[in-house]
């Protein structure tokens, strides 16, 4: 493995991040950089010529030495005697595994050989929009000549792999005056003695393109303002995408659930409101590592912003049926024997002119990524159509790409995916213990987890804990409002795409006898939990069905709905409602896939919300125990002697909802050490 206190390894590590930490230089993952110099071989004690370049999968902002594959130079350019030709070079990758020097670090990608056969100590090879603009262009060649005159050259597209490597070393060795070169629909190389020199001419060859783009390009190259799709007002804008989203996800996940990442932003905005667009998203993308991510095109809907919203979904239902007919197509154009199975024929990026964009992916940073690299896409046919007209390479060569069996060697070596992954949750009450306890659970079996509570502080704290946006985000609600319900609901979708697993968690108890009981007591009580937990149920199965991929709901009742104890009339009387409910729920829900279940815990003093409110000193008086001993009191009633924790109850909803019990519903799960008067019948 590299080491980081090597000083040309140094050095490119922090080259990579000042690159990598810039979007206008290359996008998330795209890219690569890489050193040459000396290094001491362990064997001989002697020195040796060493290539450090960026591995396969990594991003350059945040590359780190392990990121790294470290090559010996003499190796890798004894592979020239040895190449079998173009129709041979993917054999040349597993070659370079027996050019590496020492154990550790990273594979190497595809682009390794770019980087160590041509003659310059430093090589950068990024993806910026204004190179790729020029990429793109019917007229590239020409117009990087007009740009760049003989400092840059144009490299004809060629799919990467070792034959590029060596058409960019001859081509360097042809023109000594260049400081690199753009690839025909794909992006720049830069090379330099030095690696300041090597960034300062990656850093014009980007800029330079860029103030090109600007000064000689056509204003409006997307056409002009079509009136049917221009953007609708914000808030309805927003309403709008988030009563789309369990529709779209539906249709992105026909094949293979995927999580959903919305995004309006100006730059999508505009480009869906221009004459344009239909005309340019068919062509789809073109960079590698754009329709890598997006597939080869989006589906578009082709109707005005404003349509009713029944009109609109049928139209999607139907584009959709045509995307999955014309994707099928294209892959039985193309493939041969020995091409990998086709991978899904359902839409990556879904274009709603007037509301924005939805993207997909087997997680939600796959999915958000998945847009950026459209909003590069389009940043690349905006400066493609400013100054010639965008034209990608040719379909036959995106599947190459796309169906590369080095390509789908990396999707082999990607990991299993953890039980619960594409899976978005809901967790009322998630703020403080057993809530906060199952959204950690469930955060680490893979599921993305709406932080759902009425203190938005402590909400927005566990969200943090979780990983943030990419894997949870915080929302305020109060569960008595059908208003604030909805309102979460929307803001879960907007921000993963849909729901699929609900926990019914929110509650707060109050432990009075029946002659202090009061109505509003009761009415509380009731209007938290019992009706909370109806509004939310409703809401969930609202979207469930729209997403039509069945669903979890789970309840997290108590021991107390189905055991009798004493000063607790208004508490046990609402969980008698809620276990009830799981019942009256799972008999109807069942016919769309949507499993209900329950939970009951009891005793869970440790971390409680609940408890930590009054209700921990209320028990402990009627028991005629001291507050700090509760935990120890319940436990000591208990069959099993233990104290039951927020983690348990976790534990439980995870058994419920985690892929093993399938075809369970209906149930409650005793989460109580062993209470026997509360055994179910």
């Amino acid at each position: 493995m590299a080491s980081a206190n090597h000083p040309e390894v140094a050095g490119l590590l922090a080259r990579s991040h000042r690159l990598g930490s810039d979007p206008r230089n290359t996008n998330y993952a795209g890219g690569n950089t890489s050193a040459k110099g000396t290094a001491t071989d362990p064997v001989t004690g002697g020195e040796v010529e060493l290539l450090w370049v960026k591995g396969s999968g990594g991003d350059l902002g945040t590359l780190r030495a392990e990121g790294l594959a470290a090559l010996r130079l003499d190796r890798l350019h004894a592979l020239k005697d040895v190449y079998p030709g173009v129709e041979r070079e993917d054999e040349m990758v597993a070659a370079f595994d027996y050019c590496l020097h020492g154990k550790g670090g990273a594979a190497p990608s595809i682009d390794t050989a770019m980087h160590g056969l041509v003659d310059a100590a430093h090589v950068d090879h990024l993806h910026p929009d204004s190179g790729i603009a020029l990429a793109c262009a019917a007229d590239g060649e020409k117009l990087t000549a007009e740009c760049f005159g003989d400092k840059v050259v144009w490299v004809p597209w060629r799919r990467p792999g070792f034959q590029l490597g060596l058409d960019i070393a001859a081509i360097k060795e042809a023109n000594p005056q260049a400081i690199g070169c753009i690839l025909g629909g794909h992006g720049i190389t830069a090379w330099g003695a030095t690696s300041e020199e090597c960034e300062a001419n990656s850093l014009h060859i980007i800029r330079t393109a860029e103030a090109f783009l600007a000064e000689k390009g056509r204003p409006e190259p997307f056409g002009p303002v079509t009136e049917d799709y221009e953007p609708l007002p914000d808030e309805e804008r927003r309403a709008r995408a988030a009563a789309l989203a369990p529709h779209v996800r539906a249709l992105a996940s026909a094949d293979f659930p995927q999580v959903g990442h919305f995004t309006d932003s100006e730059t999508v905005l505009d480009f869906l409101s221009r004459s344009e667009h239909p005309r340019l998203a068919a062509l789809g993308t073109s960079c590698p590592d754009h329709f890598l991510r997006t597939k080869v095109r989006p589906l578009v809907l082709d109707l005005p912003a404003d349509v009713p919203l029944e009109q609109a979904v049928a139209r999607l239902a139907e584009l959709h049926a045509e995307y999955r007919a014309e994707y099928r197509a294209y892959y039985e154009r193309h493939a041969v024997p020995g091409s990998p199975a086709m991978r899904g024929a359902d839409p990556a990026i879904v274009l709603v002119p007037g509301v924005g964009m939805f993207s997909f992916g087997k997680d939600k940073q796959t999915a958000r990524v998945a847009g950026e690299f459209y909003v590069n896409a389009i940043n690349v046919m905006r400066g493609a159509e400013a100054v010639s007209s965008y034209s990608p390479i040719e379909e036959s060569e995106k599947f190459r790409i796309e169906y590369w069996e080095l390509e789908e060697a990396k999707l082999r070596r990607m990991p299993a995916p953890k039980p619960l992954a594409t899976r978005i949750a809901l967790v009322t009450g998630a703020g403080s213990g057993i809530g906060k306890a199952i959204a950690h659970r469930l955060v680490a079996e893979g599921a993305c987890v709406v932080v759902a509570d009425l203190d938005a502080e402590k909400a927005a704290v566990v969200a943090e804990e979780l990983g943030g946006p990419d894997k949870a985000v915080a929302v305020t609600v109060d569960v008595t409002s059908e208003e604030q319900i909805a309102a979460a609901f929307a803001e879960a979708v907007l921000a993963f795409g849909g729901v699929d697993l609900v926990v019914n968690n929110a509650g707060i108890s109050i432990s009075k006898p029946l002659l202090e009981t009061t109505a509003k007591d009761w009415d509380l009580q009731h209007d938290i939990m019992a009706r909370g937990s109806f509004l939310v149920s409703r809401e969930a199965a609202r979207v469930m069905t729209a997403q039509k991929l069945g669903g979890d709901i789970v309840y997290i009742a108590s021991k107390n709905g189905v055991f009798a104890g004493p000063n607790n009339i208004a508490y046990g009387a609402t969980k008698a409602d809620q276990a009830h409910q799981v019942r009256l729920l799972a008999a109807e829900l069942g016919e769309h896939g949507i499993r209900v279940n329950g939970v009951n815990p009891d005793g869970v003093v440790r971390g409680s919300g609940i408890f930590a409110g009054g209700w921990g000193a209320q028990r402990a008086a009627v028991y005629g125990v001291e507050e700090e001993k509760l935990g120890e009191f319940y436990a000591q009633r208990t069959l099993l002697k233990r104290e039951v924790l927020p983690e348990h109850v976790a534990n439980a909803v995870f058994a419920l909802t985690g892929g093993d019990l399938t075809h369970t519903t209906g149930l409650h799960i005793p989460v109580d050490a062993g209470v026997a008067a509360a055994f179910l019948r």
